[in-house]
C-alpha cells in the first residue's frame, strides 16, 4: 500500500530509534535465553522487583513529614541522585557506545543528533521509573509536609524529571568533552575515568546531604548555617519545590533558578553544540587499532607475575593460572569490562570515607565508622565477581564447556584469585592508609578485622550454583539498574557489621566477636565450598 496514508502512518525515525533502543534495553542484545512470550514488554514488567524495593526505602522519607518542604524535598532530591547517578554511570557507557550497533546504523541516513537523542531518552526514561519509585511516598506525603500547599506533587515531579535530564545530560556531556580532547588511544581510559567520577560525585553529593539536615525538636530540619548547599544539585531542585509549593522565599527562588538553567545549558550542549563529537566517537571506537608488535620476545607482566613467587604458589593449578590470566588481562585492557567494573566499585570506596569524615569531625561516628570501612571491604570482592561475569565476548565462553572439565568451579577460583590481586588488595591497602590519617586512635585499625574475615563468603556468595562464570553473560543495560539495589543491600550489611563489631569494641567484647565470626565464617564457608565444587555444566550456566 502506497500514497499519502502509508506515508502519514509511518513512524517518525525518532520513534523508531526509541523504541529500537528501549527494546534493546528490555531483552538485551543478545539472543540467550530469550522467549519471545516471556519477553518484558516494559519497563515496570523488566524492573519490577527492583522498583518494588526501592518504594519500600522511600518509604523512609516519610520521617520528615511535618518538617519543612526544603528538608524534605532535599532528602528526596539526595537519594535520587544517588540511585539515578549510579545507575546512569553504570548504564552509560554501554548504551551510548556499542561497537556492533555503529555498523548497522552509521552508513544510514540517521543524524548524531537524533541516535544521541533516542539513547538519551531511554536513559532519561529508566531513570524516572527509578526515581518515581523512590520518590513515590514522599511526593504524595509531601502535601503535609510545614509550609506545603497543594501544588508540592506537581512541582517536586517537574523538579525530578529536571534532575534525571541534569544528571543524564551531565554524563553525556562528559564523554562528548573527552571525544573532543583525547585521541583514539586514551579515549577508552578516559570515558572509564569519567563514569568512576561520575559515580563517586553521585554518592558523595548524596551523603553530603545528611550534614545538611539536624533534628530541631520533633522534626529533622535544614541547616541554615551550611552556605555551600548552594554548589550541590539536590539544593537546586530542592530550591524549585520550595519555591512553588513551599516558603517561596528568596533564596528557595535563586536555587530553582540556578537548577532549571543549568539543566537546560546541560541538555543543550550534549544534545546540540557538542552532538557532533558524538559520531566521531563511535567511528574511532568502531576501529580496529593495529597490534603493536612485542619487542624482543617480551611477555606481558602479568605473565611473569604468575611464575614468580608468590603468586606461583597460589596458582599451581593451571586452570586457576589461565582463568586468573584471562580475567587480569580484561580487567586491564578491555573497554566494555572496565567501563561495568570500576564505575561499579568506585561507591564502595567512597562511602567509608565519607563516615572516616563524620567521625572525625565529632559527628558521633568514631569507631562505627571504621567498622562500616572495614565492613565494606567484604563486598568489593563480591560485586567484582558478580560484575565480571558480563562481556561482549560472551559467546567466547562456551570453550569452557568444551574443555576437560565437570564444571565451572576451577575456572571461577581463578577468576576470584584476579579480583582479589587486582581490586581487593589494592583498596585494602587504601582503606588503611585513609583510617591511618582520618582516623587519631590507630587501635581502631582492629575494627578492619571483621571486613578481613568475612571477605571469603563475600566472594563465593557469586558463584553459588555454578554461577556467575567470568565474562560468559551477554551484557544487558537491564542490569546495571539493579546495580542500585545492590548498592542498597550491600549499605545495610555493611552498616549491620559495622554496628556488632563497634559494639563488641566498646564492652571489651571485641576478641570474642572475632572469635566467634571466625566459626560463624568458617561453618558457612566450608559448606558453600563443597557446593561449588559438586556443580556440574549444564544449560543453566551458559
Amino acid at each position: 500500500m502506497t500514497g499519502p496514508s502509508a506515508t502519514a502512518a509511518a513512524p517518525s525515525a525518532n520513534r523508531a530509534l526509541h523504541r529500537l533502543f528501549l527494546t534493546l534495553f528490555l531483552r538485551g542484545r543478545s539472543s540467550r535465553g530469550l522467549r519471545k512470550a516471556g519477553a518484558p514488554q516494559s519497563i515496570f514488567s523488566k524492573l519490577a522487583l527492583t522498583l518494588v524495593i526501592y518504594a519500600v526505602v522511600g518509604c523512609f522519607a516519610l520521617a520528615f513529614l511535618g518538617s519543612p518542604v526544603f528538608t524534605l524535598a532535599l532528602y528526596l532530591h539526595g537519594m535520587t541522585l544517588v540511585f539515578c547517578g549510579l545507575f546512569i554511570a553504570a548504564s552509560a557507557g554501554e548504551t551510548l557506545f556499542n561497537k556492533e550497533e555503529a555498523d548497522i546504523l552509521l552508513h544510514r541516513p540517521v543524524t548524531p543528533q537524533a541516535l544521541l537523542r533516542a539513547k538519551l531518552t531511554v536513559l532519561v526514561q529508566v531513570s524516572l521509573w527509578i526515581a518515581g519509585a523512590f520518590n513515590l511516598a514522599g511526593t504524595l506525603g509531601g502535601v503535609e509536609a510545614q509550609n506545603a500547599t497543594w501544588i508540592f506533587p506537581l512541582a517536586h515531579l517537574i523538579s525530578t524529571v529536571l534532575e534525571a535530564l541534569f544528571c543524564t545530560g551531565c554524563v553525556v556531556l562528559g564523554y562528548e568533552l573527552c571525544l573532543r580532547c583525547f585521541g583514539r588511544e586514551l579515549l577508552e581510559n578516559v570515558m572509564t575515568a569519567v563514569q568512576i567520577v561520575v559515580a563517586v560525585a553521585a554518592v558523595a553529593a548524596g551523603q553530603l546531604v545528611p550534614r545538611m539536615i539536624t533534628v530541631v525538636g520533633p522534626h529533622p530540619t535544614f541547616r541554615g548555617d551550611i552556605w555551600w548547599v548552594c554548589l550541590l544539585p539536590p539544593a537546586w531542585f530542592a530550591g524549585f519545590d520550595d519555591a512553588l509549593a513551599g516558603s517561596s522565599d528568596g533564596r528557595s527562588w535563586a536555587l530553582g533558578f540556578t537548577g532549571v538553567v543549568l539543566t537546560a545549558a546541560v541538555v543543550w550542549m550534549a544534545l546540540g553544540r557538542m552532538a557532533r563529537h558524538y559520531e566521531t566517537g563511535l567511528q574511532m571506537l568502531g576501529e580496529t587499532a593495529a597490534t603493536r608488535p612485542a619487542h624482543g620476545g617480551r611477555r606481558r607482566l602479568t605473565a611473569i607475575l604468575v611464575q614468580a613467587p608468590p603468586l606461583s604458589w597460589w596458582l599451581r593449578n593451571p586452570v586457576h593460572r589461565a582463568s586468573f590470566l584471562l580475567v587480569a588481562s580484561y580487567l586491564v585492557r578491555d573497554r566494555d569490562v572496565k567501563l561495568r567494573v570500576y564505575p561499579g566499585m568506585a561507591p564502595m570506596l567512597i562511602m567509608p570515607v565519607v563516615m572516616l569524615l563524620q567521625g572525625r569531625r565529632g559527628a558521633g561516628f568514631g569507631d562505627f565508622g571504621v567498622a562500616i570501612a572495614g565492613a565494606y571491604l567484604g563486598i568489593i570482592p563480591m560485586m567484582g565477581v558478580s560484575l565480571l561475569q558480563y562481556s561482549q565476548q560472551w559467546a567466547a565462553a562456551d570453550v569452557f564447556r568444551v574443555a576437560p572439565l565437570p564444571g565451572p568451579a576451577a575456572i571461577c577460583a581463578g577468576a576470584r584469585r584476579a579480583v582479589t590481586c587486582f581490586l581487593t588488595i589494592p583498596l585494602v591497602l587504601a582503606y588503611i592508609v585513609i583510617t591511618v590519617l582520618l582516623c587519631s586512635d590507630k587501635s581502631a585499625l582492629a575494627l578492619l578485622l571483621p571486613g578481613l574475615i568475612v571477605l571469603p563468603v563475600y566472594t563465593l556468595i557469586p558463584h553459588l550454583d555454578g554461577a556467575a562464570v567470568p565474562l560468559s553473560q551477554p551484557s544487558e543495560e537491564a542490569r546495571s539498574a539493579g546495580r542500585g539495589l545492590l548498592f542498597i543491600v550491600a549499605m545495610f550489611a555493611a552498616m549491620i557489621i559495622g554496628g556488632l563489631a563497634a559494639g563488641a569494641r566498646a564492652l571489651g567484647w571485641f576478641h570474642w566477636f572475632l572469635l566467634g565470626e571466625l566459626a560463624l565464617v568458617a561453618a558457612i564457608y566450608i559448606p558453600m565450598r563443597i557446593s561449588l565444587q559438586s556443580v556440574r555444566w549444564s544449560s543453566d550456566n551458559e
